[in-house]
């Protein structure tokens, strides 16, 4: 008697989780006889994975896995070519691939979200193409520092521009939204969620319209955190008058800075006297700042030899990130803890980043970025 109770407990709980509400990709990937296709979770601590198959010569695929109760974003993957999508409410999706251009030639049937995420996918990979031709252009002498400054930031301010208003603000409550916020170039995040007031309202957008839907999922959470620690981080502090310290100016004039690098000491822009130098407020976390330290580390490398420096202020919020971003650069790296709204930035009277100035050997301000024509010029008229 007792193993025919058992029998028919094990028979309800099977019978329990047969019933448990599943998702199903089915598709093909063509020319892949032999590969083998898995299928992956984007989860929010990493990528997590599920089940896989070696694909036979047809390319024929189905995977089945439990629906989450808010949306999730999943993953195919075939080597390194990967095939983002996302589930919500869609219990059925068809991709079909050629394993040739796997990540870009896909077509997406049964969920217009995951369709979204494909045209994402699409303009970031572009996106970066054209970062990486600027650098290319920048570092084989074929542009000056100054055109491919304004044309890197000329394509994030596009980029950003149609994104905002065609994926973010016009479908806040969607999983394509949420993707855009987390796209990258260069291994930076595209919008700042941290440093940038603006993009820190697009993330606020995509939070509120998540949690008014799903309120106990754990990405609604996380992203009201993220928007937290932004507003925080970004907050005007109470107006008081700028004083400048007895000591802050020089003989010659110019502000001093004294600000601690990584290893804790004390660094001041004074102790250069004697070289040139390239002052530099920058925000690491920023999709442009790889972009901005390749340029800045091809005029390094051409001038250091003959007395050139650069002095580079971080005004990153996040404390680690700088000094992990910033472990290899050559030059001076230190950090204002007052981020965007730093005293020093102020007196310099920096109203974007990147911002450049040119000092010169006798410590003079020599030029700010904005006047300056030819960066690469201006560096050597001063050596």
């Amino acid at each position: 008697m007792r193993n025919i109770y058992f029998v028919t407990f094990v028979a309800l709980v099977l019978s329990a989780c047969s019933s448990e509400p599943k998702f199903k990709i089915d598709g093909e990937v063509s020319g892949a006889k032999g590969k083998m296709l898995y299928l992956e979770a984007s989860a929010l601590e990493g990528v997590v994975p599920l089940d896989s198959v070696k694909l036979k010569g047809d390319g024929s695929f189905s995977f089945k896995q439990a629906r989450p109760e808010s949306p999730e974003f999943y993953r195919l993957r075939i080597e390194d070519k990967v095939i983002n999508f996302s589930i919500d409410s869609t219990e059925a999706i068809l991709i079909k691939a050629p394993y040739v251009d796997f990540s870009t030639a896909y077509a997406v049937n049964g969920s217009t979200n995951s369709s979204k995420i494909k045209e994402l996918t699409l303009k970031q990979m572009r996106l970066q193409e054209d970062v990486n031709a600027l650098i290319k252009a920048m570092q084989a002498h074929q542009m000056g520092s100054d055109v491919f400054e304004d044309s890197v930031s000329a394509l994030m301010k596009n980029y950003k521009d149609d994104v905002k208003i065609h994926y973010i603000f016009s479908a806040p409550n969607t999983a394509a939204a949420y993707f855009a916020l987390f796209q990258k170039v260069n291994g930076y995040l595209i919008f700042d969620p941290l440093n940038n007031k603006e993009d820190i309202r697009c993330f606020a957008a995509v939070a509120t319209s998540l949690n008014n839907y799903y309120p106990h999922a754990d990405r609604s959470k996380n992203l009201y955190n993220i928007v937290i620690k932004g507003m925080k981080n970004t907050r005007a502090p109470q107006q008081k008058v700028l004083e400048l310290p007895a000591n802050a100016v020089s003989e010659t004039g110019i502000i001093d800075i004294s600000l601690r690098d990584m290893k804790g000491s004390i660094r001041k822009l004074s102790e250069l006297k004697g070289k040139v130098v390239l002052l530099d407020f920058t925000i690491y976390q920023n999709a442009v700042s790889t972009s901005h330290n390749f340029m800045l580390r091809d005029l390094y490398d051409k001038y250091a030899s003959k007395g050139f420096e650069i002095y580079q202020v971080s005004l990153d919020a996040d404390e680690h990130f700088w000094k992990t971003s910033a472990d290899n650069l050559p030059w001076i790296c230190v950090r204002d803890a007052d981020g965007i709204y730093s005293t020093i930035a102020a007196t310099y009277n920096v109203k974007a980043v990147p911002a450049v100035f040119l000092i010169n050997r006798n410590s003079e301000l020599s030029a700010r970025g904005e006047t300056i024509k030819n960066l690469d010029s201006a560096v050597n008229a001063l050596l």
